[in-house]
């Protein structure tokens, strides 16, 4: 595909975006759509949304564990990136009709103290470069329709990204065995998923080095400051409106919103 192609299926998924709408499968009206077509298609839409005034605080990283694998059909990580207005606090009360197929899942950020740069990053260098890990909500978004999903059309809508709730406690990586954080995902007081960190590529640290390692053949790295979702330990949780959603990270504290 070439470069007027990417720059109209980023239109499209913008304008579904905008429209709280999905549009068609891309890999079913695009035979031989790549991977790396699909990551020049977010990265067009990336830099739209720059110069539109969104502010660039992160990445995500989705797919890393088998459950999601599993639910998703999709056997590979892939990312996407966060804007600024992307991210509400423990407790916010979010608008339903802003996403479409709207569904949850918990995950552990990780805000970077100093940038990591592959090809080489490893899991070492992750906990270097980590000031704090966090507890988080993602919220997935898919302006793709979601029978038939192949990772391309997955990739090409900024991996499913919709929005974050950040809450609970921060902790520094050296301070507690990461992969034995554990959650409890509840929807209306009554527990739906539940799931271990290790279910993230064993040690969800190493999914912040494989997006680094991901990032260097595009002349890119993880710089300080930048929050990474490292992929969620739990099935997608579908949320309606009405629903109020909190996931309780036990030492690490709970988050929450309210979906209206």
């Amino acid at each position: 595909m070439d470069a007027a192609q990417h720059a109209a299926i980023a239109d499209e998924l913008s304008a579904a975006e905008d429209a709280r709408a999905t549009v068609p499968l891309l890999t079913a009206r695009h035979d031989g759509m790549s991977v790396e077509d699909a990551y020049a298609v977010q990265r067009e839409w990336h830099r739209r949304g720059i110069r539109a005034g969104r502010r660039h605080v992160g990445r995500k990283i989705g797919l890393t564990s088998k459950v999601m694998q599993v639910a998703t059909g999709i056997t590979e990580p892939d990312y996407g990136a966060i804007f600024a207005d992307m991210i509400f606090e423990s407790g916010a009360v979010i608008e339903h009709a802003r996403f479409s197929n709207v569904r949850i899942e918990v995950e552990l950020a990780f805000v970077l103290g100093t940038a990591i740069e592959g090809p080489h990053a490893s899991i070492f260098d992750v906990l270097r470069a980590t000031e704090y890990v966090v507890p988080a909500l993602e919220i997935l978004s898919s302006r793709i329709e979601l029978a038939g999903r192949t990772i391309v059309d997955t990739i090409s809508d900024n991996a499913a990204m919709g929005a974050m709730v950040l809450g609970g406690t921060p902790v520094a990586p050296d301070a507690i065995d990461l992969r034995w954080v554990s959650a409890l995902l509840h929807r209306n007081e009554t527990i739906e998923e539940s799931g271990v960190a290790a279910a993230v590529l064993g040690h969800p640290a190493h999914g912040v080095a494989w997006l680094a390692n991901k990032l260097h053949p595009h002349g890119d790295r993880l710089d300080a400051g930048e929050i990474i979702l490292a992929g969620s330990f739990t099935r997608p949780m579908w949320v309606e409106v009405g629903d109020t959603v909190l996931g309780d990270y036990g030492p690490l504290g709970t988050v929450s919103c309210r979906f209206v």
